[in-house]
């Protein structure tokens, strides 16, 4: 029987994070990651200050300055009528007055292998996680054939559609949209940065400047056809005219089915769920992995001290929820809040700017909510040592 001392399910931001700061500290960590590498398109790569901080933190900062990147200081707004700034990162506090947006393959290859450099992590690609047997994980290799790792404690860092949050209480909170992602080729003469186009007829489309192309979020009615080529090229044409041409070389369209839930208890004894498998965020505000990567910092903080003693008891398994709860709350309550008040009649044909042009008029006023957004409730800082 194969032993650890702590087990993660999931080598996505919160798990590689919290394998690196557990094997940071002198913990014996395991990762099980059911791919074979990190190259998928369409995964979450919007890094916030808040993960910026925690990387300058772990001495990384430089490193991932280094990795492929645009950098977005505002967002903005355009309707058929104007164009409006809702959001400038140049009045928030600190060092990193941006957004980072950053292949996420990238990022986590950047976290494996700092990770590496401790010898009681280990990475184990092609392993499926099947199950938790009340002491550890059971899970599937490469060959097909079964094993159990038994471990001090279990993390469900896999996301939201994890085996090992069944059975957990859960609520549904809803989305009104789903979103078709697909890219688009981008010219050196195009425009810079990320914008929002909202059209009238419920047409909305997001457009990340990813320098080589255009990552494109083309949003839709709950459970409506997204993937569509044709009528998501027509959209292109009709909303952002000045990529009409190039709608022919459009790559394939990537359906994500929007959810918001979270566990109302996110562990059990011997199991904790971070990330998405504790709370399913919506694309709105582009906030999940720095979420997840909040999750693992406070995890690691908590239990490293009782998993180096070789006991977690459920109270400590508590204490990592009762501390982000209230960050989890507060973002899920406003990416509910644009759902219902932007995105939703907008879908429905009945969309207003006036919410848009509040925000572009306040300026200054409005740097809280940007901070939320940017640092969230309750910032996670790097309290492990680090031992070798």
């Amino acid at each position: 029987m194969e032993k650890t001392t702590c087990a993660i399910a999931g080598g996505g931001p919160a798990g590689l994070m919290l394998g690196l700061l557990l094997a940071r500290a002198g913990v014996e960590v395991v990762v099980l990651e059911k791919h074979g590498d990190f190259l998928r398109d369409f995964r979450g790569d919007t890094v916030h200050p808040s993960t910026l901080e925690i990387l300058d933190e772990l001495g990384l900062g430089h490193r991932f300055a280094g990795l492929p990147q645009r950098r977005a200081e505002r967002m903005t707004a355009v309707t058929d009528q104007e164009e409006l700034l809702v959001a400038d990162l140049t009045r928030l506090r600190g060092r990193h007055r941006y957004i980072a947006f950053v292949p996420q393959w990238d990022f986590l290859d950047l976290l494996a292998d700092e990770a590496r450099r401790y010898p009681n992590f280990t990475l184990r690609m092609n392993c499926e996680v099947l199950g938790f047997t009340g002491s550890g994980l059971r899970y599937r290799d490469e060959q097909g054939e079964e094993h159990v790792l038994e471990a001090v404690l279990s993390v469900a860092a896999d996301g939201r559609r994890s085996v090992l949050r069944e059975g957990l209480p859960l609520r549904e909170f809803g989305a009104p949209m789903d979103v078709g992602w697909f890219r688009m080729p981008r010219l050196a003469s195009d425009r810079t940065g990320p914008f929002l186009r909202v059209g009238g007829g419920g047409r909305l489309m997001v457009a990340i400047d990813r320098d080589a192309y255009w990552q494109m979020g083309y949003v839709v009615p709950k459970d409506s056809p997204a993937g569509d080529r044709e009528a998501v090229g027509a959209a292109v044409a009709e909303l952002v005219p000045w990529m009409a041409g190039r709608v022919g070389e459009m790559g394939e369209v990537s359906t994500l089915r929007v959810q918001v839930n979270r566990l109302r208890r996110w562990y059990r004894p011997g199991l904790l769920c971070v990330g998405d498998a504790a709370h399913a965020m919506s694309p709105v505000l582009g906030v999940g992995i720095n979420l997840a990567v909040q999750d693992a910092v406070a995890a690691a903080n908590l239990l490293w001290e009782p998993l180096s003693r070789g006991r977690v008891a459920t109270a400590d398994l508590a204490a990592v929820q009762r501390r982000r709860t209230p960050a989890t709350v507060a973002i899920q309550s406003l990416q509910l809040l644009v759902q219902r008040r932007l995105i939703a009649p907008a879908l429905a044909g009945r969309f207003s700017a006036a919410p848009l042009r509040a925000m572009s008029r306040l300026g200054p006023l409005t740097r809280p909510v940007v901070t939320l957004l940017a640092h969230g409730v309750r910032p996670e800082h790097v309290r492990v040592p680090e031992r070798r």
